[in-house]
């Protein structure tokens, strides 16, 4: 998910109206020894927001921490949390996403709810009000396997692969053909889910800022919305694209995430390869210039997957180690610095993970005895360690639930 713009973009929506529609050298902080901390909790998946974080558990229990301004933390409250604390009640969840102001999460009955801001309706529960400070069911009556949390919008994908996005649509990053609605209104969001034009089938789809990007069932991805530094990667200067367009060239991709106006894929072959912005070093390959189609990420890794944060990205190779780029003023890219990072520089702590998610600015992973940990920008509480230090440049684990 992504820091300054989401903020940004919330105030935004006070103004707008819905409508219808190699190895890495070990560090003390991140020793084994400390993962006891995290013993009562394991965790099969993590996902990292713009300053709050949620995590499921190996019995399907969901757990959240950081920051809880819009309820987006889902435990009744507005409070901030520095430690887990759980969620749902009776509900049981075995996917989640942790977006800007809100958080979404699929069921073990393939249900997907919502909750937090609901400023450009992205709980998706067909209201214009909010915010929502429990987990509320996303209308109709769709079987998700996947749903994906952005900065204001949403996106999931059925169980038959079909594509449902709502909340806002100002560039047309709903992916409906339009960004003016069925009354021709200058904006047009939708509190409901809307399926994404044309007849692809896709694996999952993942919103960025402004953009969403999806794969295929055929393993070809597709973006669309603002095209603003290169963001669909299609190689044009169009500034939207209203439904799925192709991204340049011929190469099969296993999966793709979405960031701040650029995105990041993982190949067939286990390559990363990046596009959109890159002037923060976020895209990974040596410089800092957009691109308008994939270019490789550097280093020659092989990756499993690959996580686009707000202007930093993650991924963990084949071998389970992880690896981050991109912008690095909180340590938001695990190296035991601050500094921003061009290439991939491995996380420090010699722990092996087999998740990582990357958020506003922030960072968390899932090892593979299912411990959670976290570095970067921990004063909302997003690390779950019970502190609020602002730089954290090394994992640490996160703390048992309060």
């Amino acid at each position: 998910m992504r820091t300054s713009f989401l903020l940004y973009l919330g105030l935004l929506g006070l103004t707008l109206g819905c409508r219808e529609n190699g190895e890495p050298p070990t560090a003390p902080d991140a020793s084994p020894a400390l993962a006891t901390m995290a013993a009562s909790l394991v965790f099969t998946q993590v996902s990292a927001g713009n300053a709050h974080t949620c995590g499921v558990t190996s019995d399907n229990r969901l757990y959240c921490w950081g920051a809880n301004l819009d309820g987006e933390l889902g435990d009744g409250t507005t409070t901030k949390r520095l430690v887990p604390v759980p969620i749902g009640g009776a509900l049981r969840f075995r996917q989640v996403s942790a977006g800007g102001f809100f958080t979404c999460g699929i069921t073990t009955t393939d249900r997907s709810y919502c909750w937090g801001s609901n400023f450009l309706c992205s709980v998706g529960d067909w209201t214009t009000t909010g915010p929502r400070l429990t987990p509320v069911p996303v209308t109709g009556n769709h079987l998700f396997r996947r749903v994906e949390a952005g900065p204001e919008f949403a996106c999931a994908v059925t169980l038959s692969d079909r594509a449902f996005c709502w909340g806002r649509n100002t560039t047309g990053e709903l992916g409906i053909g339009n960004n003016t609605g069925p009354e021709a209104t200058p904006i047009a969001h939708s509190s409901r889910p809307v399926a994404v034009a044309g007849s692809l089938s896709f694996r999952h789809v993942a919103p960025g800022t402004q953009h969403a990007c999806g794969v295929t069932t055929n393993n070809h991805i597709f973006c669309w919305g603002s095209n603003r530094r290169g963001a669909v990667g299609d190689s044009s200067t169009a500034l939207v694209r209203l439904q799925p367009t192709r991204v340049v060239g011929t190469r099969q991709y296993r999966e793709v995430d979405a960031g701040r106006d650029y995105a990041c894929a993982v190949s067939l072959a286990s390559r990363a390869f990046c596009w959109g912005d890159g002037t923060r070093g976020q895209l990974g390959n040596g410089g800092t210039k957009n691109a308008r189609y994939p270019r490789p990420v550097s280093g020659g890794l092989s990756f499993n997957h690959v996580s686009a944060g707000d202007v930093h990205g993650c991924g963990e190779t084949t071998g389970k180690r992880a690896y981050c780029w991109g912008q690095n003023a909180a340590g938001n890219l695990g190296d035991g610095t601050t500094i921003d990072r061009l290439t991939p520089v491995a996380v420090v702590g010699g722990l092996f993970f087999n998740q990582v998610s990357a958020g506003g600015e922030h960072t968390c992973g899932k090892t593979s005895e299912g411990r959670a940990f976290c570095w970067g920008y921990g004063s909302t509480g997003a690390l779950g360690n019970g502190q609020t230090e602002s730089q954290n440049p090394v994992p640490r684990p996160v703390a048992g639930p309060s």
